[in-house]
């Protein structure tokens, strides 16, 4: 079985994120959507709340599972068995930082490899912080995130 996983902060999943999840779904048995919990990172929707969006967004993928994990991507996939990293890469400063992240990963665990998927031409400049500031002050965020939690996302908005 070919397992996959797709890591992120999703916070929250947008149009970009969700494409490359259906097209890694295609390409594997098995794809985990990883809600990566980063220390270094103040997200505005919670753990439970980004999974919650995930699993509403993907549940016609009978094969992409949603997951938290606190810890490296890499010792998440080798824990679960799991070989393939699915990263996205939208521009050359991506390429730049997903470049160095393959080369730190490989020294950890030469097993587990790493794959690239570009964006559509639709989604090549969406990112979530940039949904979440057009949503911060009252845009219309309906092109750029997923049709099923635009009203999710907004609702956390006005609170």
């Amino acid at each position: 079985m070919k397992k996959a996983v797709f890591p992120g902060t999703f916070d929250p999943i947008t149009n970009g994120h969700l494409s490359i999840v259906n097209r890694a779904s295609s390409l594997f048995d098995s794809l985990v959507v990883l809600v990566s919990l980063n220390p270094n990172k103040h997200p505005f929707f919670n753990a439970e709340e980004r999974v919650e969006l995930i699993r509403k967004v993907t549940a016609h993928l009978p094969n992409v599972t949603i997951d938290t994990h606190a810890d490296l991507v890499v010792k998440y996939a080798k824990d679960h068995n799991i070989n393939v990293i699915v990263r996205g890469v939208r521009n050359s400063l991506d390429y730049e930082n997903e470049l160095s992240l393959f080369h730190f990963n490989s020294e950890i665990d030469r097993t587990i490899e790493t794959i690239v998927l570009m964006p559509s031409a639709d989604n090549i400049f969406i990112s979530s912080s940039a949904i979440r500031e057009l949503a911060t002050f009252g845009g219309d965020i309906s092109k750029y995130v997923p049709g099923p939690i635009i009203d999710d996302v907004l609702e956390k908005f006005k609170k």
